[in-house]
Formats: structure tokens, C-alpha cells, sequence
């Protein structure tokens, strides 16, 4: 039996810097799994035409993999891989309006973000987009950071790497959806056991949890005390995690990140790229 899809569609918005290539190869990663519908999107101002030349290729990148051949059509990234690519661009003078407007019209299942360069986590963190992407609470959102010790995939050679889970857990937000989530992506990305952590940080009592091993995954809890982002940021280090995954409140999804919350702290200092995903 085949594992479940992870997701059908990913939405990879670019500004086309450098920063937005590793981004834009885990995305192009999670989309060859699916196989997903790949939408590679770029915002600009009205008086400037996008350079797609800038973006890394996609048929470039998936010979560079070893996933297509040598002077590939454009025809064959479907064809050979059944991976659908679509470019688009739209105009507006603020990133997070137009993306949170274009999820509203087009909703995908993930959108995968750098978090440095010209877009990077500031248009995501103005407070006037937070009213535009609430409407796209419930997309979950996988942040890279462009100097990332480790991650899901090699930009060189398209390897997944994906070898260690962080994941956060409490009372609340509620985390099922979160590890139900990450014990898929093992199925799916890792081409060795994966190992998920479940980090409680606090003097209450953990949520009660089913832990689990499976061909795919190993599973075991940890308890800390302290601040709970450096914890968190600790123990991703400890553990060499090479995602962390952070359950976000359901209704607020994407906007929580916009008030100083733990999952927008974590992001920002984390040395893996993180999932947030709405309860």
C-alpha cells in the first residue's frame, strides 16, 4: 500500500532572492511527493515586469536531481514526474494581502516561505495584512530559513534528509492534528527511520499521548522546565532536528503569528525550518 499524500497542492511565493531558493526546494521537494500541484507565485509592483529568469528553473533543478534528463521539455516535468507546475504573478504593493487574497480565490494546502530576503517575515508580521490572512487561517505554513543547519532536503542533489521531528506539545493548542501530520511526513520523506520528539516545557502534567513506533517513525516524549521558546530552540539543536512542527490555535492559524507568539519566536531563531500547522 502506498503511503498517504501529504498534501495535493503547495504554494511557494518568491521574491526571487537568494533567500528564496532553499525555500523554493523544499517546496519543490513536498510537491514531487505527492505528486502536488506546485503554484510558484510572484508579487510585484505594476511597473515592474517579473524576471523569472532570476527564479531558480525547475526543469534545471530536477536534472540536477537526477529526476529528469538532460535538455528535458518543459512537457516532461508532468509527463515523467506527474507534477503539475504553474507560474503565476500579481501586482500590489503588499506581499501579504496579495498572497492571503490569492489563497482566498485559489486555497492550497501548504505555502512554503522563506524567512529572509526582500518578502521575508516582515510583510508576513504587518500588522495591517493580519485582517487579509486570517481568511487563509487554515493553510499550513512551512517557514525556511535561508542559513538552516539542517532541513528536509539537499539543494545540491534533491536527497532527503529528513532524520529528526521536533514537535512541541501542551494542552492547548491541541497537537493531534499536528502529530498525526508529522508521522505522514515520515512516511512519505524519510528514507530512514525518523525519529519525532515530543517536547512538553512546564511543571503541569503532559497531555495524555499515545506514543508509538512504527517501519517509519520512532516516538518518545520529553519534559523540560524554563522558557519555552529557548527551550524549544535547545532542544532543536540537542536533537538535530531537522523540522520542527508547532500546532497553532485553529481559528486564529496564521494571525497568531503575527502577535508575538511562541510559534513566530521559534521561526524566527530556528536553525531548521518550521511547520506551523492550525489545530
Amino acid at each position: 500500500m502506498s503511503p498517504p499524500s501529504l498534501v495535493r497542492s503547495v504554494l511557494h511565493p518568491t521574491d526571487f532572492s537568494i533567500a528564496s531558493e532553499r525555500a523554493f526546494a523544499n517546496a519543490l521537494a513536498i510537491a514531487l511527493l505527492g505528486p502536488a500541484a506546485l503554484t510558484l507565485l510572484h508579487v510585484g509592483r505594476k511597473a515592474d515586469p517579473a524576471d523569472w529568469s532570476r527564479f531558480p528553473p525547475v526543469r534545471g533543478t530536477l536534472e540536477r536531481w537526477g529526476l529528469l534528463k538532460e535538455g528535458s521539455e518543459k512537457s516532461d516535468v508532468y509527463a515523467k514526474l506527474r507534477m503539475e507546475v504553474k507560474k503565476v504573478e500579481l501586482k500590489g504593493s503588499f506581499t501579504a494581502l496579495a498572497i492571503a487574497n490569492f489563497l482566498e480565490s485559489y486555497p492550497h494546502d501548504l505555502i512554503v516561505l522563506a524567512t529572509e530576503g526582500e518578502a521575508g517575515l516582515s510583510h508576513w508580521f504587518s500588522s495591517s495584512a493580519s485582517e487579509s490572512i486570517v481568511r487563509a487561517a487554515r493553510t499550513m505554513a512551512l517557514f525556511v530559513p535561508q542559513e538552516a543547519k539542517r532541513g528536509l532536503v539537499s539543494l545540491d542533489n534533491g536527497e532527503y534528509t529528513l532524520r529528526n521531528i521536533l514537535l512541541p506539545v501542551d494542552h492547548a493548542p491541541n497537537c493531534a492534528e499536528a502529530i498525526d501530520l508529522a508521522k505522514r511526513t515520515t512516511s512519505i520523506f524519510g528514507r530512514a527511520r525518523v525519529a519525532i520528539t515530543l517536547l512538553h516545557i512546564g511543571s503541569g502534567a503532559a497531555p495524555a499521548l499515545h506514543l508509538e513506533d512504527s517501519t517509519a517513525w520512532t516516538m518518545k516524549i520529553e519534559r523540560q522546565s524554563g522558557d519555552v521558546v529557548a527551550e524549544i530552540l535547545a532542544a532543536a539543536d540537542r536533537l538535530k532536528a531537522d523540522m520542527i512542527v508547532m500546532p497553532t490555535e485553529g481559528a486564529k492559524g496564521l494571525v497568531e503569528m503575527l502577535r508575538g507568539s511562541t510559534t513566530q519566536q521559534v521561526l524566527r531563531r530556528a536553525p531548521c525550518p518550521v511547520l506551523a500547522v492550525p489545530a
